[in-house]
């Protein structure tokens, strides 16, 4: 049986443009948030590439082959978009974070760079799979603030790592298991600033992804969505 999946992404209360893009491939096995950066024509330019990159993966291949391809695909991407900006006036960076989901029934791979995370919720318990590349986080690591801090920190928005800001791409993967009623969230910072563990994990142990989707995204404009707000959910079969 596929895995059972509701997607949702939308413009928060503040932005003018979407920056953020999403994919739910569950035939693939693939699964996958980006957060653009760069403006106009820039940002939401470059978290499409992403997700398109991660769209074209063959189908039929095993986890390790999906997970290399994705690498190689999100390199492609990398290199295209520090090109891309360089031919641009300015300067800027034509960037967006990525956190991808390879999975099949009984096993998973996480690709990501910057803060988009992915979290699952088991047994009652939400874990946080990745940990966000990003200079609060760096903060936190160092002992120089609390990570109950790191939220309201002047730098909040600092990330160490995207796609298209560094020659080399370095992603950082994480691997495990999956369980019969595992459910994965995916998500861009819009919503995991204005939505805390304790409600995400309210929701996700609820029965209905699309109605638990609902909630999360009509929490984050009740509370000012201030960015774009995207999630992918996912339960095992």
């Amino acid at each position: 049986m596929p895995f059972d999946c509701a997607v949702r992404t939308h413009v928060g209360c503040r932005r003018r443009i979407n920056e953020d893009a999403v994919l739910s491939r569950p035939e693939l096995g693939v699964w996958a948030v980006a957060d653009g950066m760069g403006g106009h024509d820039a940002g939401e330019v470059a978290s499409a590439l992403v997700v398109e990159s991660l769209a074209k993966l063959g189908p039929g291949l095993a986890l390790a082959e999906r997970a290399a391809a994705a690498g190689r695909a999100l390199a492609g991407v990398n290199k295209l978009l520090i090109a891309m900006a360089s031919e641009g006036s300015g300067g800027r960076t034509i960037g967006s974070t990525v956190v991808a989901l390879l999975a099949g029934e009984q096993a998973f791979v996480c690709l990501w760079a910057g803060d988009s995370r992915i979290y699952r919720a088991r047994g009652g318990e939400l874990q946080q799979l990745t940990r966000d590349h990003s200079l609060v986080q760096e903060l936190v690591d160092l002992g120089e603030i609390a990570p109950a801090d790191a939220e309201g920190h002047p730098n909040a928005n600092v990330i160490t790592r995207a796609v298209g800001v560094d020659a080399t791409l370095d992603l950082d993967t994480v691997e495990g298991d999956v369980r019969s009623g595992d459910v994965f969230l995916l998500a861009s910072d819009g919503l995991t600033r204005l939505v805390s563990d304790a409600e995400l994990l309210a929701g996700l142990q609820g029965d209905m992804l699309e109605e638990t989707a609902d909630s999360f995204l009509a929490t984050c404009l009740e509370r000012g969505a201030p960015d774009n707000v995207s999630l992918v959910i996912l339960r095992a079969p």
